[in-house]
């Protein structure tokens, strides 16, 4: 393996992230400030995602109910990609697209909170859940890339969409990752005052 092949995907993701900075510090800042809110109302946060956004998903649930760099107590959040006899039973008795959306309809309450992620803003699955959560009247913020595919298309006015400037799929997750540490630590912020 080539040094420079490294060197080139710190180079690739660093300019991502300085490029995202300034088109996404103010979608961020607004999901961070839902989030709290819906929180402090004594709702919780619903995320979901497929893959890699499976993992942030759960990434971002775990950080709120264990903790982010400092110590407070549990939030509630739940990643819907984490309970397999759901998901299969889900997709066995209906349909792979529907297995956030029947949780979401099941779970979620008005004024909670869906954190929808999707690198291409275009999973079934993740567009079916945000539908079920305006049914339900939540708010969504959805975590995309790629021009943010037809999560655009489904997304109300008090929606909040953070979509990265990227059309590759690493480059993305690596945004995705350092927005959850962002929301997490500007939660935190909220509820515990500026470090």
């Amino acid at each position: 393996m080539s040094v420079e092949r490294i060197q080139q995907h710190f180079r690739d993701s660093a300019a991502v992230k300085l490029e995202a900075l300034e088109t996404l510090s103010m979608p961020i800042a607004a999901a961070i400030d839902t989030m709290f809110a819906a929180l402090a109302n004594g709702n919780r946060i619903l995320a979901c995602g497929n893959g890699g956004s499976a993992a942030d998903a759960q990434h971002f649930a775990a950080e709120l109910i264990g903790r982010f760099e400092r110590e407070r107590p549990g939030l509630p959040a739940v990643a819907l990609s984490t309970d397999t006899s759901v998901l299969t039973a889900i997709a066995n008795d209906y349909s792979f697209e529907q297995i956030y959306s029947k949780q979401v309809r099941a779970l979620g309450q008005p004024g909670d909170v869906l954190l929808a992620i999707s690198t291409s803003g275009n999973s079934a699955n993740v567009l079916a859940a945000i539908e079920a959560a305006h049914e339900r009247e939540m708010i969504v913020v959805t975590l995309t890339g790629k021009g943010g595919g037809r999560v655009q298309d489904v997304l109300s006015d008090t929606d909040i969409h953070v979509c990265v400037p990227s059309e590759r799929t690493a480059r993305i997750q690596e945004v995705h990752l350092l927005t959850i540490h962002c929301l997490c630590d500007g939660i935190d912020a909220m509820l515990l005052g500026e470090d």
